[in-house]
């Protein structure tokens, strides 16, 4: 039985740091369990400077071997901790990574499906894939870091806690040093904020540009426009390394800034204990006790640093997260929706009168192909002014609801990585039967023929192994597998042998036979085998019947139809 992945549940995404506190809040228990061994594992490192110093101070020359054995088998047991917290510190920082980057992927995901077209509307591509690769690595680096800023200052609170015991001064400097270290970082982060923020944007900018240049390239080639756009992505892309490039040094200076400090402290520490140590105030254990400290304090310095720079890059990326995520649906929910109809569903265009009968296969023919996207637009509720569900007008349903009973499936729909099954069913609520059975009817077997592994074969990135033929199937298939109440077919066979396609015209009438199906094509195979036909000419339903009949009396429709088969024929 497969398991499926836990709901990521409602982020504030009213600005990036509400969004970066709800996700701290969504993962406080592996965020606090990280803390934890990451602080029991300094201080273990720390305890071993500490009996180190004792052991020296405890006249270790007139003890013998039972003196000699005790303090290495307490110095021991405190490197055999450290190592055994290691695993599970490495363990609960990658966690940690993994739960908040695909926490936020998740719901970058969802919300993407549910906006749909507004999505690449509203934003551009270049910036919707940034989010989606370059800001999740970033938060997740975040929060897989996050542990050492409260480890640390476990670390600096236990190191002055043993210096103050020891010598009150020393404590006391430890106390007030590391802060004023960290303070004094402030200021290098702020032109690392603006800089990160710049580069950002210009690397969406170039993201943009090359989805578009890959999108275009065949109507480029064709108009003489390669090397020109070529030149423009190059001299862009320049920019973004320039921008790169000085985030690049922001980010060495800050480097040079946490090697430096650290190492002023560690410097000030050692020279200043060793004169304690000449006038007796300290003994000498306790100077190499303190010489340990200072590479805990120099490691918590550092992280506290560390963290202050990744603090800056989470946020800019949760703001381009919570920018996504704040994007609304162009097409509005109703302010009071109307009840679902119940029973058989006829699916009806008022702006066309397309209508779309229950146990019906219906075929859409129009004149003009530019009629096609707005008429498959209402029909399926992606602008205002829809169709209507049984007398119910789909602008009066929630969307989910629409999106639930009415599917929409066109060519552009998109095939995904992973095994085959998955793919065509998500939920994984039909049985390998079933699946087979809407493989066949999508005249889809010879995907299964060809590989041993059947429906655990793995699928590239859009399924590119197979043909273009294939891939047409195959989301055939997924949609049948949907069993929406209506189903709106937008050119099923238009990459299919003359064969398969009969065959799926010959089969589809079988597996929708208690449902609507709608059939957007001018496939005189398709045609033949619906059970109606209506021809839209200028955007309205011109004439209608059965597809021979249509032939005969019509001549516009003829000429649409064969057009096009004659256009198929040269191709």
């Amino acid at each position: 039985m497969r398991v499926l992945p836990q709901p990521p549940g409602t982020p504030d995404h009213r600005s990036a740091n509400r969004y970066l506190l709800w996700l701290a809040r969504k993962e406080w228990r592996s965020l606090l369990w990280a803390s934890l061994v990451a602080s029991a594992y300094y201080l273990s490192t720390i305890l071993v400077s500490f009996v180190l110093g004792a052991a020296l101070d405890s006249g270790l020359d007139g003890g013998g071997y039972g003196t000699l054995l005790y303090w290495f088998a307490l110095i021991g047991l405190c490197a055999v901790a450290g190592a055994a917290l290691t695993p599970l510190f490495e363990r609960a920082s990658c966690f940690n990574w993994y739960a908040s980057a695909y926490r936020t992927m998740q719901l970058i995901t969802r919300h993407s499906s549910r906006l749909g077209p507004t999505l690449t509307r509203r934003l551009p591509t270049g910036e919707v894939v940034a989010v989606g690769t370059d800001d999740i690595d970033r938060l997740g680096a975040f929060y897989e870091r996050s542990n050492l800023a409260v480890s640390s200052m476990v670390a600096v609170l236990m190191v002055a806690f043993l210096m103050l015991t020891s010598h009150v001064t020393f404590g006391l400097i430890v106390l007030v040093a590391v802060p004023l270290i960290v303070v004094g970082m402030v200021p290098l982060l702020r032109p690392l904020n603006r800089r990160t923020h710049a580069h950002r944007d210009r690397q969406a900018e170039l993201t943009t540009r090359a989805t578009d240049l890959v999108a275009g390239l065949r109507v480029l080639r064709g108009v003489g426009g390669e090397r020109s756009t070529g030149e423009r992505y190059r001299a862009e892309s320049q920019r973004v390394r320039a921008a790169g490039v000085r985030v690049g040094w922001m980010d060495a200076a800050l480097e040079a800034v946490r090697t430096l400090y650290p190492g002023l402290l560690l410097v000030g520490i050692v020279w200043y204990g060793a004169r304690l140590a000449l006038v007796g105030e300290i003994t000498v254990g306790q100077l190499v006790s303190f010489y340990g400290y200072t590479g805990a304090l120099a490691s918590s310095v550092r992280y506290f640093m560390l963290f202050s720079s990744d603090l800056v890059t989470a946020r800019v990326a949760a703001s381009r997260v919570v920018r996504v995520l704040g994007l609304e649906h162009d097409l509005t929910e109703p302010a009071a929706p109307a009840q679902a109809p119940t029973g058989p569903h006829d699916l009806h265009d008022p702006t066309s009168g397309v209508l779309l009968h229950h146990r019906r296969v219906t075929g859409v023919v129009c004149a003009d192909q530019t009629d096609v996207g707005p008429l498959v637009e209402r029909l399926g509720r992606y602008r205002n002014g829809a169709a209507e569900l049984s007398a119910v007008p789909l602008d009066d349903l929630p969307l989910r609801e629409v999106r639930r009973r009415v599917l929409v499936a066109g060519n552009d729909a998109h095939l995904f990585s992973g095994r085959l099954r998955d793919e065509l069913d998500p939920d994984g609520t039909g049985t390998e039967e079933h699946v087979t059975a809407m493989l066949r009817a999508a005249s889809a077997e010879d995907v299964l023929a060809q590989s041993p592994l059947g429906l655990e074969v793995e699928l590239t990135e859009r399924a590119r192994e197979y043909s273009g033929g294939q891939q047409q199937r195959l989301r055939l298939a997924r949609a049948l597998l949907r069993d929406p109440d209506v189903l709106v077919l937008v050119e099923p066979t238009s990459a299919v042998d003359a064969h398969s396609e009969a065959a799926v015209a010959e089969r589809l009438r079988g597996v929708r036979a208690d449902r609507t199906t709608g059939v957007v094509t001018t496939s005189p195979l398709l045609l033949d085998r619906t059970d109606h036909v209506q021809f839209v000419v200028e955007g309205r339903v011109a004439a209608e019947g059965s597809h021979r009949d249509l032939l005969r009396t019509e001549d516009a429709y003829a000429a649409t139809v064969l057009r096009t088969t004659l256009e198929e024929e040269r191709v």
